[in-house]
């Protein structure tokens, strides 16, 4: 066997189907897409949600109402009969109501319920999030309730059935801004009249009194080797600055022509204007 006797398996490599070329092509007239219509013309395809032109499934349903509340607190719910279904099978016991007195009639402490308990008896699923207590079912035994919120329906009937209820807080510590924190605290200042004793002296006091040791002995005019104090920059700024003098020919005019004292109000005197001079015709 050579390179040229190689070929594919017989079947499995077919000709392309050449529709649209008459019946001599073995496909029939309509080239298999039956007698006119939507579906025989080119670019006739259908997408699969049309309904024939009547009204579409989307628009037929009502639309969705409302919104979500993205502050939402998803509480674990608990009925006050399911609690008390629990104590009837005996899953839950008695204690101590924790900081109560105890009770001089001597009878059984009321029974202590929070989400951890119910946790354990199978009826709170998790305990990252708050649990709230409803009113729904019967109690009679008297419960001490821990959660983080109760319906009023709740709290009468736990109250009703001599037992109480302690909503969790979380307390709100407000910390003061940081730049109350870094700033020292100052001290009053003393009344008009009255001096702050010599022993005790103000913070800060001994950087302000560098301080104006220091520009004092700035200003103070520095000895000169014969003995006199030498001029300070304020003397010479006082005295008044010497005038430039002006460049161009309007300048050295002004200061060639002495300048004639007018009386005030006078009005000044114009200059004579040059006659104006004709051009002689050509023409003539």
């Amino acid at each position: 066997m050579k390179l040229h006797d190689l070929k594919p398996a017989p079947g499995s490599r077919r000709p392309k189907r050449r529709v649209g070329r008459g019946i001599a092509a073995g496909q029939g007239k309509t080239a298999g897409r039956g007698t006119k219509g939507q579906k025989a013309r080119a670019g006739g395809t259908i997408p699969a949600w049309f309904e024939g032109g009547q009204t579409p499934l989307h628009q037929r349903i009502p639309k969705l109402r409302g919104f979500t509340n993205l502050f939402k607190i998803e509480f674990e719910v608990v009925n006050v009969g399911d609690i008390a279904r629990l104590v009837e099978l005996g899953q839950l016991e008695s204690g101590e109501m924790p900081g109560a007195k105890p009770s001089k009639k001597g009878g059984a402490a009321p029974i202590t319920v929070n989400q951890e308990i119910l946790r354990a008896a199978g009826l709170v699923r998790r305990l990252d999030r708050p649990m709230k207590v409803l009113g729904g079912g019967e109690l009679a035994s008297a419960l001490f309730v821990v959660a983080d919120a109760f319906s009023a329906s709740a709290r009468a009937k736990i109250e009703g059935a001599g037992g109480a209820v302690s909503v969790l807080e979380t307390p709100e510590v407000k910390r003061p801004p940081l730049r109350a924190e870094a700033a020292p605290a100052t001290e009053a200042a003393a009344p008009e009249g009255e001096t702050a004793p010599a022993g005790d002296t103000a913070p800060g006091s001994e950087a302000v009194a560098t301080a104006g040791e220091a520009v004092a002995s700035a200003e103070a005019p520095a000895a000169s080797t014969d003995g006199a104090p030498e001029a300070t920059t304020e003397a010479v700024s006082e005295e008044a600055p010497a005038e430039t003098p002006k460049r161009g020919a309007k300048a050295r005019r002004a200061a060639a022509e002495p300048a004639d004292e007018e009386e005030p109000g006078a009005p000044k005197a114009r200059a004579p204007r040059k006659p104006r001079t004709t051009k002689p015709d050509t023409d003539a």
